[in-house]
């Protein structure tokens, strides 16, 4: 099983291509990471499992998602993300990137 770089990084503005949601990007697998249950139960679309994965804080929510690279784009807007753990996982938003300054530890 190969993988691929990574198209989105930490802190970047995305938009859900099928569930028309915002959201910003606190972490990046390589690969899928989760369980055989949640893909079978929750990725409808059995987007590659060999391909990036991302943690996603959803705009006006207060869940993480776990999404496939293929069912993200950018999101241009520089609007800001509005979600209960963006200060835990961030320091600021600038130039329509949010920016972490200290450890996540």
């Amino acid at each position: 099983m190969t993988s691929q770089r990574a198209r989105f990084h930490v802190g970047q503005l995305i938009h859900h291509k099928l569930f028309d949601y915002r959201g910003v990007i606190v972490d990046v697998d390589a690969t899928y990471e989760g369980s055989e249950a949640w893909y079978e139960k929750m990725a409808g679309s059995r987007p590659p499992r060999n391909l990036p994965w991302y943690h996603v804080l959803v705009h006006d929510a207060e869940h993480m998602t776990y999404v496939a690279e293929r069912n993200l784009e950018p999101d241009l807007s520089g609007a800001p993300i509005v979600h209960p753990a963006l200060d835990e996982a961030f320091d600021e938003l600038r130039d329509g990137l949010y920016r972490r300054h200290r450890p996540m530890h």
